[in-house]
């Protein structure tokens, strides 16, 4: 590809990533740029480097099936400043707790969430779906066909996640989770 081509081809990305206000996939800014995959996936990689290299605010990053233009995390207080954060946009221990059963046991049922849970999650599964999180994504064969649950796009945006594959795996949890109710009893036993 030549120089000048590539110039001009990444800044064509720079701003398509810039102005998208949800993750650009991979075929749509090939057919846009109209270039290909590879070319595509190198320009990339050669804009995520510069940001990189030259320690700008923003990044290109890989979330959600696509790309995206984004801060940097090291300068979230700086943005933290400028857009106070709302304390109703986060969401309940109930409703993280639903949430991460419905990731790693998708598709669900709620009566199978409930199993796992103990406690009714009607309000969660609400909250969930309000903020597009989850998703109806079937019926499950048998009696009352209930409802199946899953993860939309914008949980992997909300989380960060390139895709599900990217989920912490679980057993990391366990082996934390005792280790510190571990230490807690030996703090509360001297």
């Amino acid at each position: 590809m030549a120089v000048l081509f590539a110039e001009e081809t990444k800044g064509v990305i720079e701003c398509l990533l810039f102005v998208a206000n949800e993750p650009v996939s991979l075929k749509t800014i090939c057919e846009i740029a109209e270039i290909d995959k590879e070319d595509a996936q190198e320009l990339i990689a050669e804009l995520q480097e510069e940001y990189s290299q030259r320690r700008r605010g923003l990044q290109i990053v890989e979330i959600a099936k696509g790309y995206q233009i984004c801060t940097r995390p090291e300068f979230a207080s700086y943005i933290e400043r400028l857009y106070k954060p709302q304390t109703s946009s986060g969401l309940s221990k109930a409703a993280l707790e639903t949430l991460a059963i419905i990731a790693y046991k998708q598709p669900i049922t709620r009566g199978e969430i409930e199993l796992i849970r103990g406690v009714k999650v009607d309000s969660s599964i609400t909250t969930l779906l309000e903020k597009e999180l989850i998703k109806e994504v079937g019926r499950k064969e048998g009696p009352g066909r209930p409802v199946l649950f899953g993860t939309t796009q914008d949980f992997l945006r909300y989380f960060g996640l390139k895709d599900l594959k990217d989920l912490p795996n679980p057993e990391e949890f366990i082996v934390q989770n005792t280790i510190e109710d571990e230490e807690l009893s030996q703090l509360t036993s001297e």
